[in-house]
């Protein structure tokens, strides 16, 4: 569904779940209120009780606020998740303004938000917090309210030692976070690498699998489709004239649904044949015509636009993307009140393939799941003979049309329309490659396929 390239698996992988912060700063608000009230109440040193209270509140109130707002297994974007260790950290130089500055021991929790973000997220935001860190240790080292301690006695540090205490802090976040980093890139990569892995050899196990399959449904249906087609020349050469325009109407649809059976079940059987006919160069109109047309005698409206910025782009008839994007279609169709529409745009950058359809779209437990093998769209939303499926169509479309190097994704319609809605986005120089790509000699395989599957791995 997504174009897997190691930019974006690394990306998404460093995304923080909301969860994760939430729980470590209830964790810091326990310790920093079991401190104060320790320090306070235990010790009886005479520090800003209240104040420091309302500090940690507002760290509380931010947690209650996130906990009310997102669900738990909210993933936050870099920006958001920056933010809140942002302030993490002006939370912690507040407390310690109110107790002594970097005279206070505890001045050393700097380092806790810079190491969450060297391991979760980009180095330019790593480097952005610590400088806020640093920054705000400095200011400390200089403005601060005396550090707390015993009634009738004074302790005041000698600038010396908090000017250590502050190298400390510079030292400690630039090695910390500089190492974390490091250690979570080499997991994090090698982490991506084996899911990607597993992920290409699960679809080519299943494609495998269903290879056998395809070629025994093309033998077994292929007696069946030649009784119906004997039947119905029979049949119409028994009524002959006599027959009605509906009957005789129905008569030809039959017919051709029949011719079209039997060159699907040809499709399936020579996917990966090295045929003539299918390397001929194909302008991007040209083959939403070719997906259209088998589908204008059904009775749904197809409504086809094409459009876009300069020369129209062209590729090489692939018959496996071909496959892949009528079986969309079909399910269009398949699920529509009355009207598909398909949508064909590019630009300079970008080719754009559209598909809507005007039913009643992908119900809310399956979208998220549907596309793989056995999630099937049919159980909420009953085809016009009310069956069922598993969900197979749909996955093997979508795996032969990422191969192509396509970006695949699956929504509903927003508000007030209704259906689905299927956005296939290639980059357009990986779709006019097709078009002029050589074929790996002795495999019939073409390199451009090859490299958009293989070049994340």
């Amino acid at each position: 569904m997504f174009d897997t390239s190691q930019t974006d698996l690394v990306r998404d992988a460093r995304h923080l779940r909301l969860d994760t912060l939430v729980r470590l700063r209830w964790l810091a608000v326990a310790g920093q209120g079991a401190a104060v009230a320790g320090a306070h109440l235990g010790l009886g040193l005479p520090l800003p009780f209240g104040w420091c209270f309302l500090v940690i509140a507002a760290s509380s109130w931010l947690n209650l606020t996130l906990r009310i707002r997102y669900p738990a297994s909210h993933r936050l974007s870099d920006d958001a998740a920056v933010l809140l260790l942002a302030f993490d950290i002006i939370q912690l130089a507040a407390l310690l303004f109110l107790t002594g500055g970097l005279q206070n021991p505890f001045a050393l929790l700097f380092l806790a938000p810079v190491l969450i973000s060297a391991t979760a997220l980009p180095p330019a935001r790593t480097l952005a917090l610590g400088l806020l860190a640093v920054g705000l240790a400095t200011l400390l080292a200089l403005v601060y309210r005396p550090l707390p301690w015993f009634a009738g006695q004074t302790l005041e540090l000698p600038f010396l030692y908090v000017s250590g205490v502050w190298t400390a802090i510079l030292l400690g976040t630039a090695f910390t976070g500089v190492y974390a980093w490091r250690v979570a890139e080499e997991a994090r990569q090698l982490a991506q690498a084996l899911a990607a892995t597993e992920l290409v050899l699960a679809r080519e196990q299943h494609l495998s699998q269903l290879d056998g399959l395809a070629a025994a449904a093309a033998h077994e249906l292929g007696t069946p489709l030649a009784t119906i087609t004997v039947v119905a020349k029979e049949l119409d050469r028994q009524l002959g004239p006599t027959a009605s325009p509906s009957v005789a109407e129905d008569l030809a649809l039959l017919r051709d649904q029949v011719e079209r059976c039997r060159g699907i079940l040809a499709k399936l059987t020579s996917l990966d044949a090295d045929q003539g006919g299918f390397i001929e160069t194909i302008s991007l109109s040209h083959l939403v015509e070719e997906l259209a047309a088998p589908q204008r005698a059904l009775g749904i409206v197809l409504d086809v636009t094409t459009k876009g910025d300069g020369p129209e782009p062209a590729c090489r008839r692939n018959p496996g993307v071909m496959f892949g994007l009528a079986n969309i279609v079909d399910n269009a169709i398949d699920f529509a009140e009355s009207c598909v529409a398909i949508e064909a745009r590019w630009s300079p950058d970008r080719v754009l393939l559209e598909i809507r359809d005007d039913g009643p779209g992908f119900a809310p437990d399956v979208l998220l799941r549907v596309g793989e093998p056995y999630v099937s769209t049919r159980s909420a939303k009953a085809g016009p003979d009310g069956g069922t499926g598993l969900g197979l169509g749909l996955f093997i479309a979508k795996t032969l049309i990422e191969r192509s190097g396509a970006q695949l994704s699956l929504a509903n319609a927003v508000d007030p329309s209704t259906g689905a809605v299927v956005r296939i986005s290639w980059p357009r120089h990986v779709f006019e490659r097709e078009a002029k790509g050589p074929r790996n000699p002795g495999t019939g395989e073409d390199a451009p396929l090859t490299q958009a599957r293989d070049g994340p791995i």
